[in-house]
């Protein structure tokens, strides 16, 4: 099943079921009508959701309708909790690397989250604006997973069945503010601004053998200004979601719609390329001494799918332009 939420000039828009092939949608605010209310009241809905996925798909139903991305938000425009891991250790190793940090001395054993701002998610074709292109503008390419309730202490046993929905993401990042604020040690905020989301929310049967223990087997392909930028592949995800799952929840319970990232997609083979400039800045001064690639620009774009084998698109595209705006404006 794939869900959608339509703008339609509220905060949390309208839930909508969408075709397998991305092509039709149908309303589904009569089930539940807003992608919140789906997840607040999951086992319930769920089955007639389900089911009116599979009218649309056969071709059964007449009020069927063309989907247009453009028209979407972020499937949860607003979410209660936004968490990122750094699962792909390759990732960290090589900016440790390249910087020459000592690696924490867990690293390889305790998941790193950060807990980021949900209030203000962006949907896969919003501009994307920022007041200044001197704070180092880079795209993340990342997964994520979205939640129903989590106890506390959640085991490694249950996170599985609390995985209701799979998402695309390009966690948004300031690379001028980031390493200031990591001094600091108390978290993230200038760094870290809104983050993007593909336009569907998909449940994991729809990745079929893609979907493997609690990884998103698929390649993160990014494009940048119309050129590849790399392909690596969610596989080599070293914590997979079930331990972030476990982690987030150590101490909190987790409430229905929250969402934990991937962390940037990031693979050893070199050949993948990055899914994030800052990864490539890295391997350029490990082999170079130097950086040469420079973050994003006003009027840059990225683009960015998750495709199988066969070259299908299951979450839709990314696909987004950077702006200026003025500081204090909405």
């Amino acid at each position: 099943m794939k869900l959608a939420t339509l703008k339609n000039g509220t905060r949390d828009g309208r839930l909508v079921v969408v075709s397998r092939d991305l092509s039709q949608a149908i309303d589904a605010s009569t089930i539940a009508p807003t992608m919140q209310a789906a997840l607040d009241n999951w086992t319930a809905l769920a089955p007639e959701l389900v089911q009116l996925s599979d009218a649309l798909n056969a071709g059964t139903v007449t009020e069927a309708f063309s989907f247009d991305p453009k028209a979407a938000s972020a499937p949860l425009p607003r979410a209660y909790q936004w968490c990122d891991g750094s699962a792909f250790l390759n990732h960290g190793r090589l900016l440790d690397k390249a910087f020459n940090k000592p690696g924490l001395e867990d690293f390889d054993t305790v998941p790193v989250m950060y807990q980021g701002s949900s209030d203000d998610f962006l949907g896969a074709n919003d501009d994307v604006a920022f007041p200044d292109e001197t704070h180092g503008i880079d795209f993340e390419g990342e997964f994520g997973v979205v939640l129903d309730d989590v106890p506390i202490g959640c085991t490694l046993a249950q996170a599985s069945s609390h995985v209701k929905l799979l998402v695309q993401i390009n966690d948004w990042s300031l690379r001028q503010f980031a390493a200031y604020e990591m001094r600091r040690g108390f978290g993230w905020i200038h760094a870290k601004p809104a983050t993007s989301f593909s336009p569907v929310a998909i449940t994991p049967d729809e990745l079929g053998n893609a979907w493997r223990d609690g990884r998103v087997e698929l390649d993160m392909d990014v494009h940048w200004n119309g050129e590849r930028f790399g392909h690596p592949n969610g596989r080599e995800m070293d914590f997979n979601f079930f331990d972030l799952i476990v982690h987030a929840a150590r101490t909190r319970r987790l409430r229905a719609g929250a969402v934990i990232g991937s962390g940037t997609v990031s693979n050893k083979e070199r050949s993948a390329g990055s899914a994030c400039i800052a990864e490539r800045r890295g391997i350029e001064i490990i082999d170079h001494g130097a950086p040469r690639t420079h973050y994003m620009r006003f009027g840059d774009t990225v683009r960015m799918t998750a495709s199988d084998a066969t070259g299908a698109t299951p979450f839709g595209v990314i696909e987004q332009k950077v702006v200026r705006v003025a500081a204090g404006r909405n």
